[in-house]
């Protein structure tokens, strides 16, 4: 049992967490083993991103700090949050996968940029291809014409050495 000045502690903390975080998602965790949970964590963690359990009251206390109304008590099952401090995405994406490969685990809903977001808004976020992805996309993307330019201009090269060739070959 946790006495009132470590809850206390431990809703501050959790309160600085949140307020530095990009994106929380909400989770019912129940039934997934311990084993699994901690795959889960080193996951997260890779990303930036942690996995929070605590009780209902404690969380619902935390976010109130934070400026954020979400109603944690009405939420089915036993609640865990992870908090995305450095992008949007990633935290969503491993949940949603790790939701896929544990029928126990179930996303509930999150929160972005202050505001609460369903169950489909956060598989919507997962869906959405990571920062590294639309970066390699808007390389390739300014890098098209030019490569296409490059090869117009090989073409004609290529087309004056066939011609001086079948020249060459003629005589």
């Amino acid at each position: 049992m946790l006495t009132r000045p470590q809850k206390e502690e431990l809703v501050k903390k959790l309160s600085e967490k949140v307020k530095a975080g990009k994106v929380m998602v909400f989770s019912d965790y129940a039934g997934t083993t311990v084993g699994k949970m901690k795959e889960l964590r080193d996951e997260l963690r890779k990303t930036g991103s942690s996995y929070k359990i605590s009780k209902k009251k404690l969380l619902e206390l935390a976010f109130k700090n934070s400026g954020i109304e979400v109603d944690v008590k009405n939420m089915k099952g036993q609640i865990g949050v992870a908090i995305g401090e450095e992008d949007e995405v990633s935290a969503a994406k491993i949940l949603a996968k790790f939701s896929k490969e544990n029928k126990n685990f179930k996303i509930l809903q999150g929160i972005l940029e202050g505001k609460v977001i369903s169950e489909k808004e956060v598989a919507a976020l997962a869906a959405l291809p990571s920062r590294e992805e639309l970066l390699a996309k808007l390389v390739g993307t300014i890098n098209a014409p030019v490569s296409g330019f490059v090869n117009v201009l090989a073409g004609n090269l290529r087309n004056l050495v066939g011609v001086l060739k079948a020249i060459g070959d003629a005589k």
